[in-house]
């Protein structure tokens, strides 16, 4: 997989669920944590939508690394709210399927095409850069998607939009690749919903496919289902550029420059700014993802912890717990007494059961040093 560009849209998104409403304090604290993990822009809001977006972004732009990023619609109004926010980058929105473009925006493609060439017009004259989203791209015969692409040769990134998470990785697959046969594929950036819980998957086969930039969510925070989570895809990517690393494949680096060491703290951190939070299983994020207890799982992990992880999750700045209680086994009652230098014996093995299955749940070093306490008095 080629370098791939992250635009993260969890504050723009995560505004848009039922019963949100991040202040600007909120989304400055946010943006700024995803800025340490190094995206390559953030889209803070939608300007025209109110105060609160524009000043967020004012107030990012310039503040961050990252390019923030104003949402618009085709229209003068939209634009000019964005430019009047001081974004880095206006990014036009314009409908590109059947169903849109009759039931959204009431035009013809011809039309749509023309509104979307002033929008992006009227951006680069006010100072922004312009980059451009077909709205339900992926619903959108490929010779329209191309037809946008050549029609405004000067729009850096072009984005094609899964906009109600209708689609599965081998159609993405395809589509992704006979466009990038058509057009420049360092121009196209993908946008997934995760309406059929597959949008980081989606994401993965896109720029597997050829796609160079990315649009992702901590979380998975957006409408509905919302968007490709941010962590799940880091991680997906990492772990799989390290198979094709060991398989002697070429291309085992990781696609997304972001600084790995971050993400589980800059998620959590982002989180915490907008008040949401993750279920314990969430994947990469929640904490059972990285707990474990079973009896064959902790007595293999104390020897190797890749035994039963897919990634270690300090490379990620998380934190792996084996946890002993009355779900341990032998296994682990044994690895227990062997890691405190205590002579193994089943009599040994049955009282530390004994005193786990009371004292427990149990992290590795207060476990050990149940072992030490127990056998230490002779017990």
């Amino acid at each position: 997989m080629a370098g791939v560009s992250l635009r993260d849209v969890t504050i723009r998104e995560g505004a848009q669920m039922p019963g949100r409403e991040y202040g600007v304090d909120a989304r400055i604290e946010a943006g700024r944590a995803l800025d340490r993990l190094g995206v390559d822009a953030i889209q803070a809001g939608f300007p025209v939508v109110g105060e609160t977006d524009r000043e967020a972004i004012r107030r990012l732009s310039g503040g961050v690394d990252a390019d923030v990023v104003g949402l618009a619609r085709a229209t003068t109004g939209d634009v000019d709210a964005a430019l009047d926010a001081d974004a880095d980058v206006v990014e036009v929105i314009v409908p590109t399927s059947e169903r849109q473009l009759t039931h959204v925006l009431g035009e013809s493609w011809e039309t749509a095409l023309s509104m979307a060439g002033e929008a992006l017009d009227r951006a680069r004259d006010g100072g922004a850069t312009a980059h451009l989203t077909l709205v339900d791209g992926f619903r959108t015969p490929t010779d329209r998607l191309v037809e946008a692409f050549a029609a405004f040769p000067a729009v850096a990134t072009i984005t094609v939009a899964d906009t109600v998470g209708a689609r599965t990785p081998d159609p993405v697959r395809t589509v992704v690749s006979d466009l990038c046969d058509r057009v420049d594929g360092d121009r196209v950036g993908v946008h997934f919903h995760d309406d059929l819980g597959v949008a980081v998957a989606n994401t993965l086969a896109a720029v597997n496919a050829g796609a160079t930039t990315a649009d992702v969510s901590v979380a998975s925070l957006g409408e509905r289902a919302g968007n490709a989570a941010l962590e799940r895809v880091v991680v997906a990517d990492a772990v799989d550029g390290e198979a094709r690393h060991a398989g002697g494949e070429s291309g085992g680096d990781c696609a997304a420059a972001v600084d790995r060491s971050e993400l589980v703290p800059a998620c959590r951190s982002v989180l915490d700014a907008l008040g949401e939070s993750v279920e314990p299983r969430t994947p990469v994020l929640g904490e059972a993802v990285t707990t474990h207890e079973s009896g064959i799982h902790t007595a293999a992990m104390l020897d190797d912890p890749g035994t039963f992880e897919p990634f270690d999750p300090a490379t990620f700045g998380g934190e792996r717990r084996l946890v002993f209680g009355a779900g341990s086994g032998r296994g682990s009652a044994r690895a227990l007494l062997e890691a405190a230098g205590v002579e193994v014996t089943d009599e040994r093995v049955a009282t530390l059961l004994d005193r786990l299955a009371e004292a427990g749940p149990l992290d590795a070093d207060a476990a050990t040093a149940l072992v030490r306490e127990t056998f230490e008095r002779g017990n």
